[in-house]
């Protein structure tokens, strides 16, 4: 006979001397039922548990989510803000600029005067 053969028969002679015998603790289960309570007692606690490790899990990215939001929005209005730095600082410049080359040109156009001064008391 084959090995699988006879474990396999072997194994449903297990089972079927276990689920055959009488009621033993007086609570109308037999083995094989208590054994089916057991393995779903067992498979509702690791539902249970893993409905609360994916809830865990799930407030734990939310929260996570709140805080790069939150992050996100701090950085964008210091983005702003040094923004606005840049452009009023741009503007201080630009006004520097322009007053250097309002001076530049005043003393180009003090030299040419005091050029053609010269030019008339020298005639």
């Amino acid at each position: 006979m084959n090995k699988m053969t006879l474990a396999g028969i072997m194994l449903m002679t297990a089972i079927a001397a276990t689920g055959c015998k009488k009621d033993t603790d007086g609570d109308g289960k037999g083995p094989a039922q208590e054994a089916g309570a057991a393995i779903d007692n067992a498979g509702a606690t690791v539902a249970n548990e893993t409905k609360e490790a994916a809830a865990e899990a799930n407030a734990a990215a939310e929260r996570a989510g709140d805080r790069v939001e939150a992050a996100a929005e701090r950085a964008g209005d210091r983005i702003e803000a040094a923004g606005a730095e840049v452009k009023q600082e741009t503007k201080e410049a630009a006004a520097e600029v322009k007053q250097s080359a309002d001076n530049v040109n005043d003393a180009a156009g003090r030299a040419v005067e005091r050029a053609g001064e010269k030019m008339q008391d020298n005639k």
